[in-house]
């Protein structure tokens, strides 16, 4: 089954544990700090492969998620990395966040994207000695991976697209002139499903996509077309076949102003794509009439092969000269700076700080110990949450949400936070 357009939920792995262990002598307890870190969670990657060819596989299972790092472990062992999701999905997919930013164009076999990093594994308490504790009992958790909804899109990638109306014979058209094998009847949209075919002339060899048949108003999305037209904006030259029958839905005569409209009206630029205009069913009394009035069109017959030798070569003509000058097709990966700092906002419950600093800063297993409360309340005195919070116009025993944590706010200059 194709399918070019999914929506998926990815998650980053969470990373691990730190661990909380000390070197074990006789006669003395608790030795020096023994624990080591956890691993960071695997990251989410999306990767460009040639054996891939829809993106089916993703339609029923949406939900995918890259695996946990391991907790740290005593003698100052550190958890293991958790491996990658990797993704794989055609050439020619692009994907795009819930806002519809495009974060990545991936056209060629290998391109990839890492869409989310894995969580930070938490630090055991070996890493977590300093001046101040030399001897700390206390570990960090590991950080949750981030996690949201995506949608990835598929665009065919062929040297030609057909454009044209419902029932104008594209399909029977690519099938004579390719090994492929679409769906053909004697009816509009037979074709629901782009399909791609390899074409032979003099030797040479490009392909060529048959899409969803257009119809009037599909720039703005009417019938199939947004499916339609996303397929035909890879392609470096448009075959525009015109169906001259007088039972066609728009008038033989006013057919290629229609496309054209269509085509400019969704992009500007497929309008100026290199093109070839062919008139199909020569058989029909109408279609010499049409060729006739548009100069430099073929008149070709899809279901007797008349003139098709002179057609397939005009378009190959069009093609070599647009691969000489195309420059090469790069992917587009966008970059984003790591967020620094914190935002402090006020909430119905009380106040709520958001930032990877101070979501570390109380990074602990149970803030309840002392230990690890004294930490956290140094941490956030030390970025400026404290400070933050007060000038924002909390009061002590404020109730403030930092990340899933929990705590009671008082004023520094009271001894801290609780």
């Amino acid at each position: 089954m194709f399918v070019d357009s999914v929506r998926v939920h990815l998650r980053a792995g969470d990373g691990g544990n730190g661990m909380v262990s000390f070197e074990r002598r006789r006669g003395k307890p608790r030795g020096k700090p023994m624990g080591g870190s956890g691993g960071s969670g695997g990251d989410v990657v999306v990767r460009a492969d040639l054996s891939i060819g829809t993106l089916f596989r993703y339609q029923r299972s949406p939900h995918h998620a890259a695996e946990r790092g391991a907790n740290g472990a005593d003698r100052v062992r550190h958890g293991r990395r958790g491996d990658p999701l990797v993704l794989l999905a055609p050439p020619g997919t692009s994907v795009y966040d819930e806002a519809g930013v495009l974060l990545a164009d991936l056209v060629a076999e290998g391109q990839e994207v890492t869409l989310l990093r894995g969580g930070r594994g938490g630090r055991g308490n070996a890493a977590l000695v300093s001046p101040s504790h030399r001897v700390p009992a206390v570990g960090e958790k590991g950080e949750r991976g981030p996690g949201g909804w995506f949608r990835l899109e598929m665009k065919l990638q062929a040297d030609a697209a057909l454009v044209g109306f419902p029932n104008a014979g594209k399909s029977t058209l690519l099938s004579r002139v390719s090994a492929a094998r679409p769906k053909i009847a004697d009816y509009p949209f037979t074709t629901l499903t782009p399909n791609l075919g390899v074409v032979g002339i003099d030797g040479d060899e490009f392909t060529m996509a048959d899409v969803p048949g257009l119809i009037q108003g599909a720039a703005e999305g009417r019938g199939l077309g947004h499916t339609f037209l996303r397929h035909v904006e890879r392609a470096s030259v448009l075959v525009i076949l015109l169906d001259p029958s007088p039972m066609a839905e728009v008038e033989p005569g006013g057919q290629l102003d229609a496309l054209l409209g269509e085509l400019e009206r969704y992009s500007p630029a497929l309008a100026e794509r290199p093109r070839v205009v062919a008139v199909n069913k020569a058989d029909l009394e109408e279609a010499g009439e049409v060729a006739d009035a548009i100069p430099g069109s073929f008149l070709i017959s899809a279901v007797t092969g008349q003139g098709l030798r002179g057609f397939l070569r005009g378009v190959k003509q069009l093609i070599v000269r647009a691969r000489e000058t195309a420059a090469p097709r790069e992917g587009f990966m966008l970059h984003r700076p790591h967020q620094r700092g914190f935002v402090v906002s006020r909430t119905e419950a009380g106040w709520s700080v958001e930032g990877v600093a101070a979501e570390r800063a109380v990074a602990f297993g149970d803030l309840d110990a002392p230990e690890a409360a004294r930490l956290a309340s140094s941490r956030l005195d030390r970025i400026g949450v404290s400070r933050a919070l007060r000038e924002a116009g909390a009061r002590h025993g404020d109730t403030v949400l930092i990340g899933e944590t929990e705590l009671q706010y008082t004023d520094p200059d009271a001894g801290g936070w609780e």
